[in-house]
């Protein structure tokens, strides 16, 4: 997969995309992320990239015109998804970034200041996404979080291709708890049934812990989640516990 950034600070990017599980991907020519600098494609000497809004108001917004220039200069014709990160976006998830690792090429545009010209929106942008309910100083933050949740459902960037398909929200639910040696730490021991090498056990008290912890935790989850009828009766089962009064 191709990832191409439009960003005024690509220095951000650096430190996260030559580390751990990116760098790795970057290397092995799995991934291959371009950052370009829109400064560059402004149209003055002074490489303006913002003005005041028109109708007043406080702060700068960014021009249009060095971000068409950019994106079309780097783009083309080809058919790539442009995506805005913006608060105003719709709200990045698990499934969007399961979709977003189908394309061959994805682009990025970051937003600074107090905003972006609306034509970039209506005749450039492709798709807006928001990583959360926050405003952060710039899209740079954001962009960051798509890219790495995006890459970790291209095939061969994790060690395990079925890695990214046993995370948190993967399956509608969050993953439930993990442990690794020791066996005993302080007076705290991994649960039996890990150690049993039943597999079969494992993998049911994997998912009514996954199943517990998302009821505790995130219950709205569990609306969308796709449930079995033996989910339905362990949810039963936990919601009784959980709401049983405690002894004495």
């Amino acid at each position: 997969m191709r990832i191409d950034v439009f960003t005024l600070f690509p220095a951000m990017f650096l430190g996260p995309l030559q580390e751990s599980i990116l760098k790795r991907a970057q290397e092995r020519g799995t991934l291959a992320i371009y950052l370009h600098q829109i400064r560059d494609y402004a149209f003055d000497r002074h490489q303006m990239t913002d003005d005041l809004p028109y109708g007043g108001g406080q702060g700068m917004v960014m021009r249009p015109e060095p971000i068409f220039r950019a994106v079309q200069s780097v783009i083309g014709a080809a058919p790539t998804p442009i995506v805005l990160l913006s608060p105003q976006g719709r709200q990045f998830t698990q499934a969007i970034a399961r979709d977003l690792a189908q394309e061959p090429r994805l682009a990025f545009i970051c937003g600074h200041y107090e905003g972006i010209d609306e034509r970039v929106r209506e005749h450039l942008v492709t798709d807006e996404l928001s990583i959360g309910d926050y405003v952060l100083t710039g899209g740079e933050l954001a962009a960051m979080v798509v890219i790495d949740a995006v890459a970790r459902f291209v095939p061969g960037v994790l060690g395990a291709d079925e890695g990214a398909e046993d995370d948190s929200y993967a399956s509608g639910l969050l993953e439930g708890p993990q442990y690794t040696r020791p066996a005993t730490f302080g007076p705290w021991e991994v649960p039996a049934i890990l150690r049993s090498g039943n597999h079969a056990a494992v993998a049911r008290w994997q998912r009514r812990m996954a199943l517990k912890r998302t009821l505790e935790r995130r219950p709205d989850l569990l609306q969308q989640a796709t449930l079995s009828d033996e989910d339905g009766r362990t949810l039963t089962e936990i919601s009784a516990d959980l709401t049983e009064p405690d002894a004495g």
